[in-house]
């Protein structure tokens, strides 16, 4: 675990949010994409992965499309990245909906335990409380500023 100085409420609260919020973004999600890169994969890979495990012969490719699109900051070609997982055999599609192989719940589980030591190393040292109050804090601060801040 790293160790961080302690600074007094009053200079943390001094703080420029920007600044910490972007930081921790960029290696965050850095983070999560070098652990993803290592199953070839992309963040909307493991989206897809994920959303089609989560709710079997729910998603065409349409709908799957219109719920990831407004997350994805890679310029993602959808279609491309269903024909590569259906390549790898990881994803079928039968009767207009997609579904996950053998194969591709195998390549999930790979990547979620890759993506679950990048979130062990994120959270060292951070009970639950302080994470939870770090989310709300963000959260209000987005639907203070006009965005959505519904959880997604």
């Amino acid at each position: 675990m790293t160790t961080t100085k302690h600074y007094s409420q009053e200079q943390l609260a001094a703080q420029p949010i920007g600044h910490w919020s972007r930081t921790a973004a960029n290696l965050v999600i850095g983070g999560l994409r070098t652990a993803l890169a290592e199953e070839n994969l992309t963040q909307p890979h493991w989206w897809t992965l994920n959303h089609v495990a989560g709710a079997p012969g729910r998603w065409t490719r349409p709908a799957l499309t219109a719920k990831l699109a407004p997350y994805d900051d890679q310029h993602t070609d959808f279609e491309a990245l269903y024909a590569d997982l259906t390549a790898r055999g990881w994803l079928t599609e039968t009767a207009d909906h997609l579904t996950l192989t053998e194969a591709g719940e195998a390549g999930r589980l790979r990547a979620h335990d890759r993506n679950a030591k990048v979130h062990a190393r994120m959270r060292e040292g951070i009970d639950d409380s302080a994470y939870a109050a770090t989310i709300d804090v963000l959260r209000r601060m987005v639907a203070n500023l006009g965005g959505d801040g519904d959880l997604p």
